[in-house]
């Protein structure tokens, strides 16, 4: 009988208080997570009229969202996607059907009104974009899919607010007006970003070359595979799909030989697409149906029978995509091995499950063998040294409280003067991520952003792309991180119903003595033409 070390792994959702209350979650039918996570902030691709918008809230902004949140919202249609830059919690980019992907630049303190200028808007597809992934070693390199059958890479650091021409075309539709191969569902790069795997709508796996867009290997036509995902050191692929009887399966496969699977496990008939997230630090692999009340979790090894059942997190409430924290922002003493943040569109809510091993160990005692190294927020190389052909792993950092790694590979000088100071400091990681403790900003860090913004974004009345002064540009110095982002001179939220009634009482006595001076519009419109009057006929005289 198989035994394994996660047999105890339990799903456990956050209470009401700490989950996202009141937020608009898009109707977009597109099979995305339209979530996305780091150790600062979440973002969520929400419903507007007009336009497309999506919320950045600060991760411990939890409890009922203001209707008047402030929101970003620089596109012109729909938003498809969001995705943080996993070398820059302050970075995030998104797609949209508009046609462009944009590059966000967000403050410190979060987006404090809406955010309609973005730092780079990238040009170069002509149809909706509808997948945008960023590279896993490289920094500033992002790849883009869009329903004009094209697959383009982009490095976002090159200057200019907007970028016409990607780095390289991976993808593009040659002889056939509308090839079916070339319009993706689902991309994953390799964990050191040397091959991407693809999954497009006639249903087959593919692996490339990114550099080239060369094909390397191509599945059977037998099986439909919806979605793929590396199982990092594992070296093997799996892809979720459907059998030729509908049936939802499995599926794992060997990257240098994509003519048979390794393995093949049918789940149930149910017709939401399921969606892998895999663990490489603990081989354990979870999967997330679109409409689904339930996360599956399995632990998967490079030998027979390679996949096996531990347990699965069931909740009354489907799901409508999922977003996942990276290792770094987990609570690692409470032994959190796995965080998701489930869209519940029924509720408008946000809800975090925390996937939780229960272990018999003292307090206070790190457990090594279910943290070892994992990939840390440092890039291991720039996109020009990828695009040369140089391949690196990733970055790797400890999670082990007060524990810092070196840096294997050789400093490279950086290309951007300032451009590299905006750099996620301001969060914690690893065992500091989840807390409730006030976290102040350091003024040196804070004179920082401020000088980035000013070389960055000059204030020049000519330049239709110059930075818009508000107040998200210039942090106050006395500001202070607290879970709901208040101002110094705000009280923060009322904690009970006590509280509540009292800030309601003196928000009614505003409001009736404003409607009482707007009652005396028409006396004081007559007084001022009065005394207007008075003065004309006083000049006349003289």
């Amino acid at each position: 009988m198989f035994c394994s070390r996660l047999a105890q792994v339990q799903g456990k959702p956050a209470s009401r208080d700490h989950c996202y209350n009141d937020v608009s979650i898009t109707r977009s039918v597109h099979d995305n997570h339209y979530c996305s996570v780091n150790p600062c902030f979440i973002a969520v691709v929400t419903e507007c009229n007009g336009g497309g918008s999506f919320l950045v809230l600060p991760i411990h902004h939890t409890g009922r969202l203001d209707p008047q949140q402030p929101r970003v919202c620089g596109h012109r249609a729909r938003v498809l996607d969001v995705k943080w830059s996993p070398f820059n919690d302050h970075q995030v980019a998104s797609c949209s059907e508009d046609c462009t992907v944009k590059i966000w630049d967000v403050p410190v303190c979060g987006v404090r009104q809406n955010l309609t200028q973005a730092r780079k808007t990238l040009i170069g597809h002509s149809r909706r974009v509808g997948l945008i992934e960023w590279h896993p070693t490289a920094k500033d390199l992002l790849l883009s899919s869009a329903y004009d059958y094209k697959v383009c890479l982009w490095d976002v650091s090159q200057g200019g607010p907007v970028l016409r021409c990607p780095v390289r075309v991976v993808v593009s539709p040659l002889g056939q007006p509308r090839p079916a191969e070339m319009l993706l569902l689902c991309a994953c790069f390799s964990p050191d970003g040397s091959r991407l795997a693809l999954t497009s709508k006639d249903r087959r796996l593919r692996l490339l070359d990114p550099r080239t867009g060369a094909v390397l290997q191509v599945s059977s036509p037998s099986y439909r595979v919806c979605k793929v995902v590396y199982l990092g050191a594992l070296k093997m692929l799996l892809t979720t799909g459907f059998s030729c009887w509908n049936q939802r399966q499995i599926t794992l496969w060997d990257p240098r030989d994509l003519s048979e699977p390794l393995y093949e496990e049918e789940l149930d008939g149910t017709g939401g697409v399921l969606f892998p997230f895999f663990d490489p630090d603990t081989n354990m692999l979870y999967l997330a149906g679109k409409g689904d009340c339930n996360i599956r979790y399995y632990e998967v090894s490079s030998e027979k029978p390679f996949v096996v059942f531990l347990n699965q997190f069931r909740s009354q409430l489907p799901q409508k995509g999922l977003g996942v924290m990276p290792k770094r922002g987990l609570d690692v003493r409470s032994g959190e091995l796995f965080r998701f943040y489930r869209l519940i569109s029924a509720k408008h809510l946000v809800e975090p499950v925390s996937m939780l091993v229960e272990r018999a160990c003292k307090p206070g005692v790190f457990q090594e063998d279910l943290y070892p190294l994992t990939a840390g927020n440092s890039a291991s190389m720039t996109a020009q040294q990828w695009l040369s052909g140089l391949n690196r792993g990733p970055m790797l950092m400890s999670l082990r409280p007060g524990t810092r790694l070196a840096n294997p590979y050789p400093e490279t000088p950086p290309d951007r003067g300032l451009e590299t100071q905006l750099e996620p400091q301001a969060c914690p990681v690893g065992h500091m991520a989840v807390h409730n403790e006030v976290m102040p900003v350091e003024e040196a860090f804070l004179q920082e952003q401020e000088a980035y913004q000013d070389a960055k974004y000059p204030r020049t009345g000519s330049d239709p792309w110059a930075w818009q002064p508000d107040e998200t540009q210039a942090v106050p110095k006395a500001y202070r991180i607290i879970p709901h982002c208040c101002e110094p001179e705000e009280s923060p939220p009322p904690h009970n119903e006590s509280q509540l009634l009292q800030v309601f009482y003196k928000q009614q006595e505003e409001i009736r003595e404003l409607r009482e001076e707007l009652n005396q519009k028409e006396e004081k419109i007559t007084s001022l033409e009065m005394q207007i009057s008075n003065a004309r006929n006083m000049r006349t005289s003289c």
